[in-house]
């Protein structure tokens, strides 16, 4: 250890941890839960004051609620157990049912609050108002100085999101593909609401490669829209929304809030980990491709980051192998995959269309198996669609 990295311990009295995690999200906060849970010396560093509002649809689909360690129902607005999705404004309508939510609403600043909590209890230690400045990587910790601070960690992981600062400061290139998405807080006339509050709703095709979504939160609408493929066409998403309000039948908006937000809907290219940064949830790019929906991607990949620290026993050689190795088995196959059957969806409307029209309950009911975490998406779905269009065209 050299001189001037002993003299900056000592000026700084730098606290020591074994994971410094930043980003208190789903992702963030669920890798530091796991962490703890596990005997590791665990911080959470977030720019923000806890709890903190952040843009989202806010719609916790099943497959991830199944898989919380802990009861999460306190932060739960509404359940539904049934879900529309329609095609081409109505022209094509389905619904699927389930004996559990397949959708639960929630708030972000309650639901994520809700988890670092949690991971509090487990002696994890949280420092808000920090936003993290600089790594210095140095032989076996890395310095990292925040607002306020300068502390030092063998571990870290990036959970700061889509726009992840901290993968910039460690070098990461932009490789995934971002799309753009608007989200609306609304309230609206009780009728408007007692009538579109009895089901999460998606429609297709409102916007040209993507769908809108009407999520019926406590007392008020979470109403988006997003195009979720690479596309060349101009789009307008403040025009599609207004569009989409008339598809709902809203002609009267009381209160309004807006929110723009890039998903990111396929994974980094040039891999997770680069010197002793580990990358989880939208800093990675895990949201799935074909929904858009990233919060169970991101609280199962804070769980696989964590676990792979921990069975290293703190070698980040080990960590490295085993955390690609946990990615690869699953989440990695799944996401590549969705991002082939988001291309067939949304870019082959024609095709799909033709599809949907004789298998589209079946479909439908599919999709719903992987919200609920019953199925994963089929390996062979090239072998399929070109039998399945056989059988359509002879």
């Amino acid at each position: 250890m050299n001189k001037n990295y002993i003299f900056t311990i000592i000026k700084y009295k730098m606290k020591t941890y074994d994971i410094a995690i930043i980003g208190s999200g789903p992702s963030g906060a669920s890798a530091a839960f796991e962490a703890a849970k596990k005997g590791l010396k665990t911080v959470i560093i977030e720019k923000e004051q806890l709890p903190r509002y952040k843009t989202c649809g806010g719609g916790f689909v099943f497959r991830g609620r199944r898989n919380m360690p802990f009861d999460v129902s306190s932060a739960v607005e509404r359940e539904f157990f049934d879900v529309d999705i329609r095609f081409d404004a109505k022209k094509l309508a389905l619904n699927t049912v389930r004996k559990n939510p397949i959708i639960s609403m929630i708030m972000r600043d309650e639901f994520d609050y809700l988890i670092v909590q949690n991971a509090e209890e487990l002696g994890v230690e949280v420092l808000q108002g920090e936003k993290l400045l600089a790594l210095d990587f140095q032989n076996d910790f890395t310095i990292l100085t925040t607002t306020n601070k300068k502390i030092q960690a063998k571990f870290i992981i990036a959970a700061d999101g889509a726009l992840s600062p901290t993968a910039k400061l460690a070098g990461w290139e932009e490789s995934r593909l971002m799309c753009p998405a608007l989200e609306y807080e609304i309230k609206v006339p009780n009728k408007d609401f007692e009538r579109l509050s009895k089901s999460a709703r998606f429609d297709i095709d409102v916007v040209p490669f993507g769908y809108g979504w009407s999520f019926p939160k406590k007392n008020h609408l979470s109403v988006g829209v997003g195009n979720f493929t690479k596309s060349t066409k101009k789009i307008n998403l403040k025009e599609n929304y207004r569009d989409y309000l008339k598809i709902l039948g809203i002609e009267t908006v009381l209160e309004e809030q807006a929110h723009g937000f890039i998903i990111p809907i396929s994974p980094r290219k040039d891999g997770f980990i680069k010197q002793n940064v580990f990358l989880i949830g939208d800093a990675a790019g895990f949201a799935d491709p074909l929904t858009a929906e990233g919060i169970s991607n991101a609280i199962y990949s804070g769980k696989l980051v964590a676990e792979a620290i921990a069975e290293s026993n703190l070698s980040l050689s080990k960590a490295k192998v085993l955390y690609n190795n946990k990615l690869n088995d699953k989440l990695i196959p799944e996401l590549e995959l969705g991002v082939k059957l988001a291309a067939l969806f949304y870019e082959n409307r024609k095709l799909r269309n033709l599809l949907l029209k004789k298998y589209g309950q079946r479909a439908a009911e599919y999709m719903t198996d992987i919200f609920m975490g019953d199925r994963t998406y089929p390996h062979n779905f090239k072998e399929k669609v070109k039998q399945k269009l056989k059988v359509s065209l002879f």
